[in-house]
C-alpha cells in the first residue's frame, strides 16, 4: 500500500507539471517584498523591479463567494499566481473562501474596511477603518497584514504615514481595465487590457475578483497577456515576526 500511495504521487506531481507547461500563461518568477512602509505603483509611486512584459496580477473588493471561485479557477487553469486585496467586512463574511485564496498559492493584502472614500472621513474615522480591517485580515490569517491598497486609490496623509508606521506595503496601480460596470463584456474587458498593456508596457494590472463580468472574462484576459507574451510575477511578503 505504501508503494502504491507512492506512484499515486509520483503520477499526480508529473500532472501538475504537465498541467503548467509551455501551453499556460504560468507564473514566471516571484518577488518577496520586505515588511516595511514602501510604495509602489507608478500611478502614485515608484515602480516595482519588473522587466518589460513583466506584470503581476491584483484583485480588489472580494473575496466574493460568487465570483471569486471563478478567478481562482481562471488562475489555476493557467498556473498563474496573483495578490488579493480583500475588504475587511468581506473577510468576516467568508473566512474560509479568503484562506481557500491563500492556500490555492496566492497572496492577499487589505483594501480598507468597507471601502469608503476616505478623504471624506475624520482622521480618527480612517485610522478605525484601517485598524478593523487589520483585525479582520489577522483573525483569517493569524498573521498582520503586509500590505494595503487605497480604496478608489485616494490616498490620504494620516493613512500614509499610519501604514509607514505599521511596515505596511502601499500597492498603487500601473494600468487598469476599469472592470467595474455591470455592463462590461468580455470583448470590451479584453480590448481595455490589451490598451493598457501597450501603453504601460510593464507594471501592477488592478482588476476586481467581485465583479462578475471581470470574472467570466479572466480566462479570455489571461490568453490575451499569453498571446501579447507577457509573464507573470507574483508578490509575496516576508513572514511576520
Amino acid at each position: 500500500m505504501k508503494i502504491l500511495a507512492l506512484l499515486l504521487a509520483a503520477i499526480a506531481g508529473t500532472a501538475t507539471a504537465a498541467d503548467c507547461g509551455p501551453d499556460k500563461l504560468n507564473t514566471e518568477r516571484t518577488i518577496v517584498l520586505k515588511r516595511e512602509g514602501a510604495a509602489y505603483g507608478t500611478q502614485q509611486h515608484s515602480a516595482l523591479p519588473l522587466a518589460d512584459k513583466e506584470v503581476v496580477l491584483t484583485f480588489d473588493d472580494g473575496p466574493s463567494p460568487e465570483n471569486t471561485p471563478l478567478v481562482l479557477k481562471a488562475l489555476a487553469d493557467q498556473c498563474a499566481r496573483a495578490t488579493f486585496f480583500m475588504e475587511g467586512r468581506n473577510l468576516r463574511q467568508s473566512p474560509d473562501l479568503a484562506r481557500r485564496v491563500v492556500s490555492e498559492g496566492h497572496s492577499a493584502g487589505i483594501h480598507s474596511d468597507t471601502h469608503p472614500h476616505l478623504p471624506t472621513l475624520s482622521p480618527e474615522q480612517q485610522l478605525d477603518d484601517l485598524a478593523l480591517s487589520r483585525a479582520a485580515y489577522k483573525a483569517v490569517f493569524g498573521v498582520e497584514t503586509p500590505a494595503y491598497r487605497f480604496p478608489f486609490l485616494e490616498e490620504t496623509p494620516i493613512m500614509l504615514a499610519a501604514l509607514k508606521q505599521a511596515n505596511i506595503t502601499v500597492a498603487s496601480i500601473d494600468m487598469a481595465i476599469n472592470d467595474w460596470i455591470p455592463e462590461d463584456t468580455t470583448e470590451v474587458l479584453a480590448q481595455r487590457l490589451n490598451e493598457s498593456l501597450d501603453k504601460a508596457g510593464r507594471g501592477i494590472i488592478l482588476m476586481h475578483d467581485a465583479n462578475g463580468p471581470t470574472a467570466k472574462a479572466l480566462p479570455t484576459l489571461l490568453k490575451v497577456l499569453k498571446h501579447k507574451g507577457y509573464k507573470v510575477v507574483h508578490l509575496e511578503w516576508e513572514k511576520a515576526q
